[in-house]
């Protein structure tokens, strides 16, 4: 007599669902509203958390990358325990892993150079980062908890000594050459210190771009990414993935609800608590943009927290029914990412064309990109309902 298989998790489409959700409402423009009405708090609350922030800190927005790469570990872990169960030919995986990730950093390039008339080659995306590390993933996905766990401190420590091995700035640096015009304005950027190897376009990973893509074709020569963003940000986004192989294996293992909460709301706490300490002492900054090993640890903690918030509404008191309206989205998570990128603009023109501008100032002129992204934001969720109801997805 066979087991029946375990239920599907609706933990993970909820939490992958309400990343996407986050995501999809960059259309609103919230920002828009907020430099609009000036004086209002509540609307510089929300625009905040919209957006990334500057260089050192963390808003809502800056965890939506983090939990994407953490929750492509957390399914690697399901689509391995699947795969073990057919007789593949052993040539698969390793064919169906190459060519997914070759498709990822293809997206994620393409993304960046749409509507240019050449090729930049810049691998910042989400998609790029996340296929550059996928074989690897997908490797240590086979391999025992124990070589994770090493595999994830050799990423923290060694992209650490990287970054505190490479020398500082002279004095005769040239700032402008890396978008540095106004150090008084551009301080949060360059902190003092120890920390002042993890500044923006001075640290090793950006000499690294620097030499790298400039032996791609290029219009002109690679100097600086504006937002500070680096290539080798795949390795420490690797890290983050990795710990959603563990925190897979521990929703995989089907222990009862309290014990599956506990593990992993104590890492959660626990990565936190590592991860923020060591920035504070100035061991390393919490830096998104350039994905320090400080922030793998504080996003990483954050990301084990809401799988178990999930986790604890949906699957531990077995009343995922509220969530459907994310697993919506969850459901087709790479289609959601296309349609932010692309589609926003051309539906929001189309939306104009067709009713005028009049309908979305209805409530002033402040509202009218909330309004539209509003519009904007029920159609794509009307588009990605009626592929969940015919089971219709992109995958890759």
């Amino acid at each position: 007599m066979t087991t029946p298989p375990a239920p599907r998790l609706a933990s993970i489409d909820a939490y992958r669902g309400f990343v996407m959700v986050l995501l999809l409402a960059e259309c609103l423009r919230l920002g828009a509203v907020a430099k609009a009405l000036p004086d209002s708090g509540f609307w510089a609350f929300l625009a905040f958390h919209q957006s990334h922030v500057p260089w050192a800190g963390c808003s809502l927005h800056d965890l939506i990358q983090p939990s994407f790469s953490f929750l492509v570990g957390v399914a690697c872990v399901f689509s391995l325990a699947k795969r073990r169960e057919r007789p593949d030919a052993w040539w698969r995986l390793p064919a169906h892993t190459l060519g997914r990730a070759a498709v990822l950093v293809g997206l994620g390039v393409w993304l960046r150079f749409r509507g240019n008339f050449g090729v930049n080659w810049t691998f910042e995306d989400t998609l790029a980062q996340i296929g550059l590390g996928y074989p690897l993933l997908v490797w240590l996905g086979l391999r025992s908890v124990r070589t994770r766990m090493a595999a994830l401190g050799v990423i923290l420590v060694g992209y650490w000594l990287l970054f505190a091995a490479y020398p500082l700035p002279g004095p005769d640096f040239d700032w402008q050459a890396v978008g540095v015009r106004d150090m008084p304005r551009d301080w949060q950027y360059f902190p003092a210190g120890s920390a002042a190897h993890w500044a923006k376009n001075t640290n090793a990973a950006w000499a690294f771009d620097v030499w790298f893509l400039n032996l791609l074709p290029r219009d002109k020569p690679f100097a600086f990414n504006g937002g500070g963003y680096v290539t080798l940000s795949f390795i420490p986004t690797l890290g983050t993935m990795i710990l959603g192989l563990l925190a897979g294996r521990v929703l995989s293992e089907r222990w009862p609800a309290g014990r599956t909460l506990a593990v992993l709301a104590g890492a959660g706490l626990g990565l936190l608590a590592v991860g923020y300490t060591s920035h504070l002492l100035g061991v390393c900054p919490n830096v998104k943009r350039i994905w320090t090993p400080t922030w793998v640890l504080c996003s990483g903690g954050a990301c084990f927290l809401l799988l178990a918030g999930f986790y604890a509404l949906t699957d531990a008191i077995r009343r995922p029914g509220w969530s459907l309206p994310l697993r919506v989205v969850g459901a087709n998570s790479i289609l959601a990412y296309l349609l932010e990128n692309l589609a926003v603009g051309p539906l929001r023109k189309g939306l104009y064309n067709v009713f005028g501008e009049t309908p979305f100032r209805s409530l002033g002129d402040a509202y009218e990109p909330l309004l539209s992204g509003a519009v904007i934001f029920v159609l794509f969720w009307l588009l990605l309902a009626a592929l969940y109801r015919y089971r219709l997805s992109l995958r890759i």
